[in-house]
């Protein structure tokens, strides 16, 4: 069940555009829908950056690490053909891998003015941190491994960086916008405090910080804290929310405990498997039978219905699993079913 799916390929027993059904077709069988996809209509403004998104980024946390190349841009694709244009990296996934699978992508398929790229920077073990040198250096290589010249919004991650001062990397910031390479600023890891400064900083003439990423899901819900909430709202600022499965636990296909030793994500999944995740799941099962819709698609639905969250950062390792997430979209969840998804996080 896709609310913005669309086949935009013919199979080879289908009547073609123009000409009759071909053998063994019945003359009345419905032909497949043609053209963009419902889903291309769905954006959203990604707060002051300028642009427009689809409220559901597909993010390349898993691209050159869990899933291969092939794979990463079927999903890709899937995730364009549904109406997506936001793609999420960052230079520290897989040592800069997620970047040259999605430079390679946006390069066969001309896509490159059609997504909305953010990229975090700040973690590669090459140009660590948000000093001077390094930010610039960490931009010009993600820019190579992207095959692009510009990057739409750049989000700076500040929990990599303690010692470097605000106003430095944002004076950096500033001449990667003035010298094109960068369209809009993003941020990850900075306290409310800081985003304050950074707002007297942009008055001052320096940009300004108009995205917020922030771990955010139904079972993370007090990270988001009152102060960061505050601030966002009164900046304007658009809120991305990561983590938006919780590793994939929301999705709820794993639900028992794996035997023997655990890999990355087998251990990230294995932290949600007591009670309070299971109760989580089991209201996301409830809502999801209700509404006809997988867990994945509750999840997605119930982040959208938080304030000031304008687009969730979801990752997937199937083409299948992004049908799933973008389900989420086209959910409107009641007053009811957010009150038994909250009670049971609880």
């Amino acid at each position: 069940m896709a609310y913005f799916g669309v086949d935009s390929t013919l199979p080879p027993t289908s009547p073609d555009a123009t000409g009759p059904a071909a053998p063994g077709v019945h003359p009345s069988a419905p032909i497949p829908v043609q053209g963009p996809s419902v889903g291309s209509n769905v954006r959203v403004p990604l707060g002051e950056s300028g642009v427009e998104v689809f409220p559901l980024i597909l993010g390349g946390a898993e691209f050159g690490w869990n899933v291969d190349l092939e794979s990463s841009h079927a999903i890709l694709d899937a995730y364009a053909e549904l109406g997506g244009n936001a793609v999420h990296t960052s230079d520290s996934f897989s040592g800069g891998r997620s970047e040259h699978i999605i430079g390679q992508w946006l390069h066969s398929r001309g896509l490159r003015d059609d997504v909305v790229l953010a990229v975090r920077v700040g973690g590669h073990a090459d140009n660590p941190g948000l000093g001077p040198v390094n930010l610039i250096r960490s931009v010009e290589a993600s820019l190579t491994r992207l095959r692009t010249e510009r990057i739409d919004v750049l989000s700076l991650d500040a929990s990599t960086d303690s010692m470097t001062a605000l106003e430095d990397t944002l004076a950096t910031a500033e001449w990667l916008v003035e010298s094109g390479k960068v369209a809009a600023i993003g941020a990850m890891g900075y306290s409310a405090a800081q985003l304050v400064e950074a707002r007297i900083l942009a008055s001052a003439g320096y940009p300004r910080i108009t995205v917020l990423d922030v771990p955010f899901n139904v079972l993370r819900r007090h990270e988001f804290d009152a102060d960061l909430r505050l601030v966002a709202g009164a900046q304007g600022m658009a809120v991305t929310p990561s983590h938006a499965l919780e590793h994939g636990f929301l999705a709820g296909r794993q639900r028992t405990r794996l035997r023997g030793s655990l890999s990355v994500r087998g251990a990230q999944l294995a932290a949600n498997l007591n009670r309070r995740g299971s109760r989580t799941l089991r209201a996301l099962d409830a809502v999801g039978t209700e509404l006809g819709v997988p867990d994945a698609a509750v999840a997605v639905a119930w982040l959208l219905s938080q304030k000031l969250v304008t687009a969730p950062i979801v990752n997937a390792y199937a083409p299948q699993h992004v049908e799933e997430l973008v389900q989420g979209v086209g959910v409107r969840l009641s007053r009811s079913q957010l009150s038994d998804i909250a009670r049971a996080s609880e």
